[in-house]
């Protein structure tokens, strides 16, 4: 396979900031202003985006799903792993994993510490591009990257 034909692919957390009705999950977020500038910035950078989240698991941005309040904080690592093995095999029948080069984690650690493994043993490089940035960190890094 020539590189050219290799695909880039952006994770996004899901938010705690939600629509109220069931919709597309590229509207379910749109609430948090930190989801809106990480999908702004991924559709400009990213060939494929899907967003991780902690009740459905791997996203597609058509998907529709109802409202939910849940998240990985709230779990412990045995849930956190299993999680994380449902997340892979969606990922493995949601998309072509073959084609995808590089995995940017727009995540925390949470949603990327026990999938990264399951990923890179497919030999899918992963990268975390605000690894270690606090949440105003993040705001203004993406401000700047979008101007």
């Amino acid at each position: 396979m020539a590189y050219a034909e290799l695909k880039t692919l952006g994770l996004l957390s899901c938010t705690s900031e939600k629509a109220s009705y069931p919709c597309k999950v590229s509207e379910m977020y749109l609430r948090s202003n930190l989801f809106r500038k990480a999908i702004s910035y991924a559709k400009k950078h990213y060939d494929l985006i899907a967003i991780l989240s902690a009740k459905y698991g791997l996203l597609l941005l058509d998907e529709v799903i109802e409202p939910y309040n849940e998240t990985l904080n709230d779990k412990g690592t045995q849930e956190i792993k299993a999680w994380s093995a449902k997340v892979f095999e969606q990922m493995k029948s949601k998309l072509d994993l073959k084609v995808i080069s590089v995995i940017y984690f727009h995540a925390g650690e949470k949603y990327r510490k026990y999938l990264v493994p399951h990923i890179e043993a497919v030999h899918i490089k992963c990268e975390v591009p605000l690894e270690g940035f606090r949440i105003g960190e993040q705001l203004q890094w993406y401000d700047q990257q979008c101007r």
